[in-house]
């Protein structure tokens, strides 16, 4: 099931919550918790799945909203953005201290945190995707892939919104010239991307190149013979290095 991106909102301004949140609605976010102090900022990030924080710095207690910046580096893998009135240096160094994924500086309009969450969003998972991680020899290198720290899923742009589609939703994805098809039992999502680069994303054990334009979920193969898997009820064709990987797999 494909699913929006979630947002968790911390600001004491309980109007300006509820505006953020109505714009946030509207465009087609779903906020999982609106809070106005760090503790229950805290709370709500321990008990739901969020994928995106906005933030308010100046909070009416001690604890502000750079100590819960810095409360999610330290804790969760996801990009969080300021949101402030304050834009004066010393501020923006505070802030610069826990790198948040963007800083936007009130009054703002809609179009401007639309902006603001996509970028942040394609960024991070940008920046994850070219992590590396090398072994204990040195000697091997393998890319960290850009939706396993988003809880097994990827997010795919469709519509001017990022969706999260879970590893095991994800069928096969077809090449077509520049782009690429990913196809879900009851979607599909144009992503711009080399075939060979995507593949990079997904995990190893379950996509593979079946042929020279398209990647196959193994465990949604139904059926394959000399030429073809079937796959949803569609005849994929596979290069013979795949059949035959295929079929020493199935007699193992």
């Amino acid at each position: 099931m494909n699913q929006l991106i979630k947002i968790l909102i911390l600001e004491d301004n309980v109007i300006i919550a509820d505006d953020m949140q109505s714009m946030l609605e509207d465009i087609g976010y779903e906020i999982v918790a609106n809070v106005v102090d760090f503790e229950s900022a805290t709370k709500a990030l321990k008990e739901n799945q969020v994928d995106l924080a906005l933030v308010d710095i100046v909070l009416a207690t001690d604890k502000t909203g750079i100590d819960f910046g810095k409360h999610i580096r330290d804790n969760y893998n996801i990009p969080f953005i300021f949101v402030t009135s304050n834009s004066d240096k010393a501020t923006v160094e505070n802030a610069k201290s826990v790198h948040p994924s963007g800083y936007l500086v009130k009054p703002f309009e809609q179009q401007d945190l639309f902006t603001s969450i996509e970028i942040a969003l394609s960024n991070f998972n940008e920046e994850s995707s070219r992590a590396v991680q090398t072994d204990n020899d040195g000697e091997e290198e393998t890319k960290h892939l850009s939706s396993s720290v988003l809880r097994n899923s990827i997010f795919v742009k469709k519509n001017q919104h990022y969706y999260r589609i879970p590893f095991d939703d994800i069928q096969y994805v077809k090449a077509d010239n520049v782009y690429l098809e990913v196809y879900t039992a009851d979607k599909n999502f144009l992503v711009r991307s080399a075939l060979k680069d995507y593949l990079e994303k997904l995990p190893s054990e379950q996509f593979y190149r079946a042929h020279k334009s398209y990647i196959v979920n193994i465990d949604h193969i139904e059926a394959i013979n000399t030429k073809d898997i079937m796959i949803n009820g569609k005849n994929i064709p596979i290069s013979k290095e795949f059949r035959e990987f295929i079929l020493s797999n199935m007699n193992s």
